[in-house]
């Protein structure tokens, strides 16, 4: 059974419950977080045997959120499928079952899908949300369940109407997507009270339900204040994303960039010893990702 814990904000347990086959997508944040439980929640604590939860792993997760997915799991008594992206010639293996103990911690799916598609995402083409997350939950969906249509619960909010838009536009894959939080109401408030009422919690900073923190560590959607700030934070995160940038280069040998709008993460990386402050930088992610709750 769910644990015991105090309830919290749920305006309709209508909302959360689910009568056909359907991958409840954990982003690994509060957010998806909070759907999981009342999904369970409106199931009495036991998922049905066509509902499964799959949690897809980049590498470049936060650690505090890889043992917020786990510490889930075991609390609340639901299998959570963790899967990455694997590099291979046949598109359709190009993904693996991991687990807790074997997920990938240092980007390497990630470092693998740039050197397979030989360029960086970026703002326009970001494709490594649709390689490193969407596709890999597709195969295992129609390889190990062997569903040819289905349902994906996405933790996206009421206070995130543009985000739930999306969700109802016409597209050619198998599954159709909904959000349950959106239909019960609730926002980054509830989200926050939620787990500020709970035995257990995000390890990362909680600022009314959000945090900069979360997904990729220093995804290039967010802003190059934020970027930097992290960076200061923990200088160590600055290395993958630099290298990254230098190993894909141009044809005249130059570097390719995640962003090209802004300083490249060496240059952020230097900004962050010589400066105290970051006047002229976005604090806030420039743009919404589909990797996130």
């Amino acid at each position: 059974m769910v644990e015991d814990v105090k309830k919290g904000p749920c305006r309709s347990v209508a909302a959360y419950r689910i009568d056909s086959p359907t991958i409840i997508s954990f982003s690994g944040g509060r957010t998806s977080g909070l759907m999981l439980y009342r999904i369970l929640e409106a199931h009495d604590g036991k998922l049905p045997d066509d509902i499964h939860v799959v949690f897809a792993n980049t590498g470049k997760e936060m650690p505090e959120t890889l043992d917020f997915v786990q510490e889930c799991s075991q609390r609340w008594n639901v299998s959570i499928t963790w899967v990455e992206y694997a590099d291979h010639n046949d598109p359709q293996l190009r993904w693996k079952i991991v687990d807790y103990a074997s997920a990938s911690r240092h980007g390497e799916p990630f470092a693998a899908m740039i050197g397979r598609r030989k360029m960086l995402p970026n703002p326009v083409m970001r494709m490594c949300t649709g390689h490193l997350k969407v596709r890999p939950k597709k195969l295992y969906v129609q390889q190990v369940l062997g569903w040819t249509e289905w349902d994906v619960a996405i933790g996206f909010r009421a206070d995130e109407l543009h985000r739930v838009a999306r969700l109802s536009k016409p597209h050619k894959e198998p599954y159709e997507r909904f959000a349950p939080l959106a239909r019960a109401g609730i926002t980054a408030v509830d989200v926050s009270a939620f787990w500020q009422a709970q035995p257990f919690d995000l390890q990362l900073p909680n600022h009314n339900g959000k945090t900069m923190h979360g997904n990729c560590d220093l995804c290039f959607l967010k802003g190059a204040g934020q970027i930097m700030s992290l960076i200061r934070e923990c200088p160590s995160r600055a290395k993958w994303w630099m290298e990254q940038e230098s190993r894909i280069t141009t044809t005249g040998g130059q570097g390719h960039l995640f962003r090209k709008d802004r300083p490249s993460y060496a240059d952020m990386f230097r900004i962050v010893e010589e400066q105290d402050e970051f006047p002229g930088f976005d604090d806030f992610a420039v743009m919404d990702c589909a990797c996130t709750d």
